[in-house]
């Protein structure tokens, strides 16, 4: 017997969503071009790099409720301060997120 209430949702992983945001909602949904895509998966990429040197935690572990609004503004601090990012491309990737 599962200790899931009556009619509650199974949780879905953090891979898994984000599989989904890719191909459902910004190729099938949004149908993005293929260069805006790879911008949005290079900032991904950044973050979740990120994530994992500062949570510790590998991105097939991740909650989204890992995802808070103080480790998405450390990480942007460190696209500004490490990576030297400019602003313009520094908002560009919080788009993404």
């Amino acid at each position: 017997m599962s200790s899931r209430p009556s009619g509650a949702e199974p949780s879905v992983s953090f891979p898994a969503l984000v599989q989904e945001f890719f191909t459902d909602y910004l190729i099938g949904q949004r149908a993005l071009s293929p260069r805006t895509v790879a911008g949005y998966r290079d900032a991904f990429i950044l973050f979740l790099t990120f994530t994992h040197q500062h949570l510790g935690r590998w991105p097939a572990a991740m909650k989204l409720v890992d995802i808070t609004p103080a480790l998405i503004l450390a990480f942007l601090d460190h696209l500004e301060q490490e990576r030297h990012n400019s602003v313009g491309s520094r908002n560009a990737r919080l788009a993404a997120l």
